[in-house]
């Protein structure tokens, strides 16, 4: 978590000077982003909520993303999923941006053949939507959870410039 604060910090500050705001979903970051992000101080100005959609069931109940998944997306942990993500929690937050994370952390890959250390992570906002995957190539669970948090956050501050 150290790690991620540096980028997380410069994030707020962008976030508070623009008077913007974000929502998170996030999976196998297990809420990492959102916990680097709330490590600022003053993160209620920018941060609207997030949630861990690790399941199908967290994915209606949280963001009303029925099973299955709405056609052309046939299943998580793509960049098409993670778009559906940062869309629908931005706009059922009500967020300037939104950002959405799926993947695999290992030990082991996921059930759709990724293996441990995939994730496809998107930012949605004004003029700006880009989904990117990262393959680690680690089975090491935490490691990536701190590699996929790193680079979302990355992507995040990218996408505010």
């Amino acid at each position: 978590m150290q790690s991620l604060l540096p980028l997380a910090e410069k994030i707020g500050a962008r976030l508070k000077a623009r008077d913007q705001t974000i929502a998170i979903a996030e999976s196998s970051t297990g809420g990492l982003i959102s916990a680097a992000l709330l490590s600022v101080a003053g993160a209620s100005v920018y941060f609207r909520g997030g949630s861990v959609i690790y399941t199908a069931y967290a994915r209606a109940g949280f963001l009303d993303i029925p099973n299955p998944l709405p056609p052309p997306i046939e299943r998580a942990s793509t960049e098409p999923y993670a778009l559906l993500l940062a869309n629908t929690v931005r706009e059922r937050l009500s967020a300037t941006w939104g950002l959405g994370e799926t993947g695999a952390t290992g030990p082991t890959g996921n059930r759709y053949g990724d293996k441990a250390g995939h994730t496809c992570i998107a930012v949605t906002g004004p003029g700006f939507s880009k989904a990117i995957t990262l393959e680690t190539g680690d089975g090491d669970r935490v490691a990536n959870m701190r590699a996929f948090s790193d680079r979302a956050l990355q992507l995040l501050a990218e996408a505010l410039g």
